[in-house]
Formats: structure tokens, sequence, C-alpha cells
């Protein structure tokens, strides 16, 4: 179970206009003792405001309980504890994370994920301050400040039955819902900068690959941009870092991007006339047709090819692949356009 008393100090990078009532909101919630529910996707920074929050007060410690890795018979003693011989194993008596929490935060991370009987003494702990630990005859104290987090539709999940609606109104005193970064993508520089001086040597973003980066919607959100820095640090042994350096899912986008922009540069031509559809005065060459702006069809095609496979790197396959074809169709392209060397 990933649960644990976190020091470090929190950091929220950004200047768009979300972010910056994020800040104002954390502001505001740290000198209060109201419980808190940080909603918003994986990666987009829960923790880090929770983290904030508890800093802008800094009293007692911060623990973070993953509720998501609670599972199982020790899912009860890993929250309350346990004392010595409660169960086959207990050969000591154990501390929870609940007790751990007294005088300071508990942050329940995907407190969504929490079975119906553990929402129930969660419940009372929040009510009336006391637990017992598993295989004890009595009660004990903790009172601190709760600040739970999901990406789920807690008020769904209540209608489904699937989460106690006196757990959700107990826990939903404040919300605080954190926006993608697809939808805040101004900050995406700041966030880059951030992570590069955190796990960079010096490196830098070609432009090329700021561009890239800023054209991709990022459905796993900060975590999933600190990773992409981090992946190109550790393969990049220069000070660039090039769009070539780009995890798979970006090159994947932009693989996509390059597709649409070949079959909308052949999609957008018009339809070939054979000579007997075309009207008589289309067969007569003047000075006006001869210097045409309209590029032949076949030659748009051809040229489409060639930029599909230079792109590619001269693989055929996705090379067809981009360009909406088979590759038998290509094959047989290739000849006719007489590009099979290329």
């Amino acid at each position: 179970m990933q649960a644990h008393i976190e020091e470090t100090t929190p950091l929220l990078v950004g200047q768009s206009p979300r972010i910056r009532n994020v800040l104002r909101m954390v502001e505001k919630l740290g000198h209060s003792p109201w419980p808190v529910l940080l909603l918003g996707e994986t990666g987009t920074g829960k923790e880090v405001v929770a983290r904030s929050i508890h800093k802008t007060q800094a009293v007692g410690p911060f623990v973070i309980i993953d509720c998501s890795s609670l599972v199982g018979p020790l899912m009860e003693s890993e929250l309350f504890g346990h004392v010595k011989g409660s169960f086959t194993g207990a050969v000591t008596s154990k501390t929870g994370l609940i007790e751990l929490a007294n005088g300071g935060t508990a942050f329940f991370d995907e407190i969504g994920e929490l079975p119906l009987d553990v929402q129930a003494k969660l419940l009372r702990v929040l009510q009336e301050k006391e637990f017992r630990p598993v295989g004890s005859l009595t009660h004990r104290r903790s009172d601190f400040r709760v600040i739970a987090a999901t990406n789920r539709d807690l008020a769904r999940e209540v209608d489904k039955g699937t989460f106690r609606r006196d757990l959700f109104y107990r826990l939903n005193v404040v919300n605080l819902r954190l926006a993608p970064l697809r939808d805040r993508k101004e900050d995406i520089p700041a966030l880059a900068a951030h992570f590069l001086a955190r796990y960079g040597n010096g490196h830098a973003l070609t432009q090329e690959t700021f561009e890239a980066m800023l054209s991709y919607d990022w459905p796993g959100n900060v975590r999933e941009l600190e990773n992409c820095i981090q992946h190109m640090v550790a393969i990049n042994t220069g000070p660039l870092l090039h769009v070539a350096e780009l995890p798979s899912m970006l090159q994947h986008h932009l693989l996509a991007k390059k597709a649409q922009s070949l079959s909308a540069a052949v999609g957008l031509q018009p339809m070939a006339r054979t000579p007997l559809e075309a009207p008589a005065h289309e067969h007569r060459t003047s000075p006006e047709t001869s210097h045409s702006p309209i590029i032949p069809l076949m030659e748009m095609e051809r040229q489409a090819i060639i930029e599909a496979l230079a792109y590619t790197k001269g693989d055929r396959a996705i090379a067809a692949n981009l360009l909406g074809i088979g590759r038998t169709t290509l094959y047989r392209k290739l000849k006719e356009y007489q590009l099979a060397d290329n």
C-alpha cells in the first residue's frame, strides 16, 4: 500500500486563470479547518493542491492514504492499526494511518475506491474523532483535518449506491475542481521549464518539440508531462531535446496529425474528369490555361506519397496507413509514378 507521511514543500506551477483561482482557494482553505473535496482527472495535481493547503497552515503531519491500494483483509489494519495477537501474523502492535494523522492532515487519495463497509467506519472517525484498532477492546482518539480527492463523480456514485450519501456530505463541505492540462495549455511552458530544472542538466526544448507538446491534449495531464520530460532527458545526451525523443504517445499523435494533413491535401483536390466528360472549350490550350494555378490531381497524389514516405523514413506500411490506402495500392502507385526506388 502506498501511504506515508509527506513533508515535501508543494509547488503549484502556472499563471493561467484556472491555476490562479486554485492558488486563491488554497490560501483561503489553508486557514480553515473544513473538509475539502478535490475533483479532477488523474494527473491534474490533486495531491500537490492538498499538500499546498496543508502547508499554508503547516500544523502537524501530512499523511497520504492511497485508497485505491487499500485492498484485502489487512485494509482495516492499515487504516486503524491493530494490537499484538489480533490475527495470524500480528506479532507486534501497529499504529494505523488514522492515528498517525492526529493533529495534522489526512489526505484520502481516490476516496471513491473505498468499499462501503470501510466508508462506514471512516464516517464514524470523522464524526466522533475516535476509532478502534483491530483486535482492541478500547477506542482511541484522532483529530485531523481531512482532504479527499477523486477522479470519479461521487454524486453519481451515491445515486448508484456505491458511495455513502452521509459520507459524501461530510466530505463535500468545500470542493475544488482542477482543470485538465488540455484546458490550460498556457501553463505548459512554465511546467516544462519547472520539470527541466528538476530533471535536466542544462537541457532545452527545440521550437519544433515545444510546438508538438502544445498541440497534444495530454490525457495523463501534468503527470504525463512530467514523465515526458523525464523520458526525453533520460535518452538524450545533448543539450537540445528533439521531436524524435518524444515518448511514443506523442509520436503517435504527430503521425495522426500528419495523416490528417496528407488526407486533406489529397481530399481537397477536384475529381479528375475523363476527356469525354470535359467541356469542349477545356480541350483548347490558351495562355491562361497553360499556366493554370490548379495542380493536377495525379501530381498532388504523387507528392502526397513522396511526403508520406519521407515522413515515415521509407516505411511503406506506415505510409500506406497514413494515406488511407492499402499496401497493394501503394505499391501499384509507386510503379505508376516511377517511385519504386524511393
